[in-house]
């Protein structure tokens, strides 16, 4: 593989892209990644999950505070690449940065743009209870995700797959498009489709924890994907006799005629609670404040939950 590429990536879902370009052979000649950050009681610095792959792959890593700066963009010219990789960065990157490279700088988007630009794409297909998902590989432009689009890859999404489930298979998906995309910009096959982006499509907005609690009178199908859709972080949630609880699994159960709200049964199998639309949630998987994750048969072993 003849190109020379700078890759631009931070959290583990670039690993994968980054991980495929070495895996296929692309001249990967540097890496750009966040600073170390402060974690755990101890508040070590930590290096992200792609410096510390590219530190394994003998691949020379920068760390600067800002891709403004006129001596980061000097450093970006003289190592001369040919295509600028761009997977979860996290950073806004300027219009004199996207020119540098000979042939392009593209992006690995976790969504079948147009729809889903933004943030949080992965948990919104999952949120709003989308059979498919996909991700773009599409050239930067200086606006947020409206760059062309050089290719697709789809895939289909489990109606019990959550978030992070899916965020691993599309991060994997993402390191095939963006070794497929190189490959056409190589041979000069590469295209370009304009993204046309109307009121039919939807901004991936950030993720808060205002969007935890759930609400029974709303359909059981929508509570799923809520639970679905908000793991990892920032999980939903519901109180139960004054305790708290996140939830991490649940599924569709019978119909029942009981105020949304009410719970129906508390057992081995779950527990069954009335929602809006005369069907039951079954929830499988809780975490209770202070406690750990755990199957919510076992939950109730300790902590007998009255139905009705």
């Amino acid at each position: 593989m003849s190109l020379r590429i700078v890759f631009m990536g931070t959290p583990a879902f670039a690993v994968a892209t980054l991980r495929r370009l070495v895996e296929d052979k692309w001249d990967v000649c540097a890496v750009y990644t966040g600073p170390d950050k402060p974690k755990n009681r101890g508040m070590k610095l930590l290096p992200t999950p792609v410096k510390e792959f590219a530190v394994t792959a003998g691949i020379q890593v920068y760390q600067p505070a800002s891709c403004r700066d006129e001596a980061v963009l000097d450093q970006l010219r003289d190592l001369a690449p040919d295509v600028i990789v761009v997977a979860a960065y996290g950073k806004l990157l300027p219009e004199a940065l996207l020119n540098i490279p000979r042939l392009a700088t593209i992006n690995v988007h976790s969504s079948i743009l147009p729809q889903y630009r933004g943030a949080a794409p992965i948990n919104w297909a999952v949120l709003n209870g989308d059979e498919e998902t996909g991700v773009t590989i599409q050239y930067m432009a200086p606006q947020l995700d409206a760059g062309d689009i050089l290719l697709v890859k789809t895939t289909p999404i489990d109606p019990q797959e959550d978030a992070g489930e899916l965020y691993d298979r599309l991060a994997v998906l993402g390191g095939e498009a963006a070794s497929e995309a190189l490959a056409r910009l190589e041979a000069g096959t590469a295209g370009r489709t304009p993204q046309i982006y109307g009121p039919q499509y939807q901004y991936a907005s950030m993720l808060s924890r205002e969007m935890s609690p759930m609400d029974f009178t709303r359909p059981a199908r929508e509570l799923v994907n809520q639970v679905r859709g908000l793991i990892p972080w920032p999980c939903a949630s519901t109180d139960v006799a004054g305790v708290r609880w996140k939830v991490f699994r649940a599924h569709v159960g019978g119909g029942t005629a009981k105020a949304p709200g009410t719970i129906l049964s508390a057992g081995q199998d779950g527990i069954a609670v009335a929602c809006g639309d005369g069907k039951s949630l079954v929830i499988t998987q809780l975490q209770a404040d202070g406690g750990r994750r755990m199957a919510a048969g076992d939950y109730l072993r300790g902590h007998p939950v009255e139905v009705g």
